[in-house]
């Protein structure tokens, strides 16, 4: 028997505790994480019982008539335990497609968890959508990942831009100094592509309180002043680069090789792998050619963030 719940806050432990246990969550999926920003999003994430006991959540939230994998997460579908088969996710599909249609909900928008943040494998959403809910490919963003254990030769201007810094004084440290950075970030966000942060500073101080081994602040540093950093989201399978800037003089000393020689040769040697995030815009239909040939210049290859669409 298989029944669904809305998401109440007085379920908060037992869904922090359930994402922490399954293949496919990372941080980023507990209520300490999504709540930060609950003024902003109508929640209506699910939970679902199978035979009384937590099969899978959805984390969600809701837009008139469409239910959207939460728009405040970069990804977020159905979240499952090491013990989802195949039949059983596509029998929950079937139910939630219901549930859903009995809520006055007309159509899904679902951002599946890519591939290499899970723990084992957990593509059995992937083949429910198909085989329930016909689902269509509505957006495809390409990420640059590396596998470290078999990481590809960097390109020959990467370390040009380690060595000039070496050469220049520049110091890369993991720091706490988030105040020195983000204005950094903003200014390099503003002047490239007229946006801000999606986190403002206050919001990122409050999720470092909350989560201080999963996010790392690395910047570095000419007399003191910060010339750029990187945000890093650190989760069982992958470390992901959050956010990457420099000022104009920390691009001019090529800054960001140096942080990533530390991060990928030093610090983060052995992690599994390493994401630089999406390089495209417009879900997907605009590639940022010169932000993904500076990340494949550190080997990262591609790895795709998929939106599916389907009508109830």
């Amino acid at each position: 028997m298989i029944d669904i719940r809305h998401y109440e806050p007085q379920s908060a432990s037992e869904w922090n505790a359930f994402v922490a246990e399954s293949k496919n969550g990372t941080f980023l999926f507990d209520r300490r994480y999504m709540d930060y920003h609950s003024d902003r999003f109508a929640d209506s994430s699910f939970m679902v019982y199978r035979d009384g006991r937590l099969f899978a959540l959805l984390p969600a939230n809701r837009e008139g008539d469409v239910l959207c994998s939460h728009r405040g997460l970069t990804y977020g579908g159905l979240v499952t335990g090491p013990s989802a088969t195949a039949s059983a996710v596509v029998e929950t599909f079937e139910a939630v497609n219901a549930y859903m249609r009995g809520e006055g909900l007309r159509r899904v928008v679902y951002k599946a968890v890519p591939w290499i943040y899970h723990r084992i494998p957990a593509e059995e959403d992937l083949y429910a959508l198909f085989r329930v809910c016909r689902a269509r490919l509505v957006a495809r963003d390409i990420s640059s990942a590396i596998m470290q254990p078999h990481r590809l030769k960097w390109h020959r201007d990467r370390r040009y831009g380690i060595n000039r810094c070496r050469n220049n004084g520049v110091a890369v440290e993991l720091s706490d100094d988030f105040e020195g950075f983000w204005p950094v970030l903003e200014d390099n966000l503003m002047r490239s592509h007229g946006a801000r942060p999606v986190h403002s500073l206050g919001e990122i101080r409050l999720l470092k309180s909350r989560f201080p081994d999963n996010i790392l602040l690395y910047v570095a540093r000419r007399d003191g002043r910060v010339l750029g950093g990187t945000v890093l989201y650190v989760t069982p399978q992958v470390v992901h680069a959050q956010y990457i800037s420099a000022s104009a003089e920390g691009k001019a000393l090529r800054v960001i090789d140096a942080i990533y020689d530390r991060i990928l040769n030093g610090d983060f040697a052995d992690c599994l792998y390493f994401d630089f995030g999406k390089s495209t815009e417009d879900c997907g239909r605009v590639l940022n050619e010169s932000l993904i040939y500076q990340k494949e210049g550190f080997g990262g290859r591609g790895v795709c963030y998929d939106w599916y669409e389907w009508s109830l």
